[in-house]
């Protein structure tokens, strides 16, 4: 397997995180696991943050396996994350503070505040971005509105993934595609937003260059090399947000297709040429982010499996632990359509006791209380099928093209039961898989910027050759288009 150099992927999710050996041969991509570890936040003083130190620790261990396996021979190294949050540095180049978690509660009612200060509709039309309370835009409002003693200290601001390559190779940069989360980039020039950091008086001078992917941005230094026992090798930034990465996995091949990168968020969107900035995508609220090879993510973000997530963490602190497997078939003997909640009302936010919270929802809703566990995580899987119908229809729609595939790619991929449902909610062919694919897209762009594959068709070619897809026909349409037509969210 090792016989050619191999490239370090660094996947880091909001539950977990992952560092994976990849190495292309003759045509295909080997994917080895050398560490996962769990990744969640914590409570500081009444705010919920990262352990960031925690974090690079977990991350140098895998390294550490990842050479050790390879014998040292590794061609690249590249890191993707989650978008929005990051951290602060000092003059001296240090950590100010463990980093904010986007769902900590400093930025509600921040949007409200940004408006008055600068209508919505300048914002978007600059930054083309969906409006969520956790972009960082409010995140740095609410340290601005706060009077934070780190903001005024801060040197720069390095997002996740980017802080990671920071610590690993010294270079302080912003990746493109992360950047493009933010609300803070413009995505006609992919430069920040003078306009928006002078109308709500935010330091854009802790702002980092802008860095286009995949580029080497440095190479690992001298001290960690010696700690992981190997010769330095390049750190690359392949797309430093973990759906870009996704997105660049995706094994399509001809015709018009749709992607949907399902986890605990779901991103489900079209990969254009330019960004779509109109008054019919700020009406239907969606994002134009960075991608690849000059491409736009033009997407919507859906609250994702985070809302089984949270039931079956709830459950467990409640003393019963149930596999996903045992409530995959519970789902199956629950009755089908019985009510229905919108995955994206701000009720689900948070971190807490989700089964409560769906279940105020539906009394609030006028629905009852779910009590059987199956029947609720049926709920919650109709109704992300119907919302990925919802926003499909409305990509349709906006961008002028008719849908053909829908590709399904990421952890959620496990759940064969809402891909199935995808496919009957939506009436598309769903193509699902790759299962890793923020990691898999990650590897085929530091291969790309080490010039060991020349495009980014030709690396979806290895993908499509290298890891096995499952396709889902649609069934019961008739029944399923029905009862969406129900629906009243």
């Amino acid at each position: 397997m090792f016989k050619e150099y191999s490239y370090i992927a660094v996947d880091l999710g909001a539950e977990s995180g992952r560092v994976t050996l990849g190495t292309i041969h003759a045509g295909k991509l080997n994917l080895l696991e050398c560490h996962r570890f769990a990744n969640a936040p914590v409570q500081e003083n009444g705010s919920l943050k990262w352990d960031f130190q925690k974090l690079f620790a977990e991350v140098k261990a895998g390294i550490a396996k990842a050479v050790e396996t390879s014998r040292g021979r590794i061609a690249g190294i590249g890191i993707d994350s989650w978008g929005v949050d990051y951290g602060l540095l000092d003059a001296d180049g240090r950590l100010i503070e463990k980093p904010y978690h986007y769902r900590d509660k400093r930025t509600n009612g921040l949007m409200q505040k940004a408006f008055e200060l600068m209508p919505k509709e300048d914002i978007y039309t600059e930054t083309g971005t969906q409006f969520m309370q956790i972009n960082t835009l409010y995140q740095l409002l609410a340290a601005q509105t706060a009077g934070s003693a780190a903001l005024a200290e801060a040197k720069n601001l390095v997002f996740i993934a980017d802080l990671v390559a920071y610590y690993l190779c010294g270079r302080i940069f912003s990746e493109y595609t992360l950047a493009s989360t933010s609300q803070l980039m413009n995505m006609q020039t992919g430069r920040w937003c003078e306009g928006i950091f002078d109308k709500l008086r935010l330091p854009m001078r802790i702002m980092p260059e802008i860095v286009t992917p995949p580029t080497i941005v440095g190479h690992i230094k001298s001290d960690l090399a010696r700690q992981f026992r190997c010769k330095s090798f390049p750190v690359i930034a392949s797309a430093s947000h973990d759906t870009a990465c996704a997105v660049a996995a995706v094994p399509a091949e001809t015709g018009q297709w749709a992607y949907l990168s399902s986890g605990t968020w779901s991103l489900m969107g079209l990969e254009l040429s330019k960004p779509v900035i109109n008054n019919k995508s700020f009406k239907y609220e969606f994002t134009n982010e960075g991608g690849v090879a000059g491409t736009i993510r033009f997407l919507k973000n859906i609250m994702g499996l985070w809302l089984v997530q949270e039931c079956r963490r709830q459950w467990q602190k409640q003393g019963e632990s149930l596999s996903y497997q045992q409530l995959t078939l519970m789902v199956a003997n629950a009755r089908p359509f019985l009510y229905t909640i919108d995955p994206d009302a701000d009720d689900f936010l948070a971190p807490g006791d989700m089964p409560a919270k769906i279940n105020k929802y539906l009394v609030r809703n006028n629905q009852k209380k779910i009590v059987d566990k199956g029947q609720m995580i049926r709920i919650i899987l109709e109704s992300l099928a119907f919302k990925y119908r919802r926003v499909l229809e409305r990509l349709e729609e906006t961008a002028g093209r008719s849908i053909d595939v829908l590709h399904i790619i990421g952890g959620g991929v496990k759940n064969e039961l809402l891909c199935r449902f995808t496919a009957n909610a939506t009436g598309k062919k769903v193509v699902a898989g790759p299962i890793e694919a923020a990691t898999i897209g990650n590897i085929i762009m530091q291969a790309i910027a080490t010039g060991r594959i020349k495009s980014l068709t030709q690396g979806r070619n290895i993908i499509h050759n290298s890891f096995e897809l499952k396709q889902y026909v649609p069934e019961n349409v008739g029944t399923w288009t029905s009862e969406y037509q129900k629906i009243k969210w």
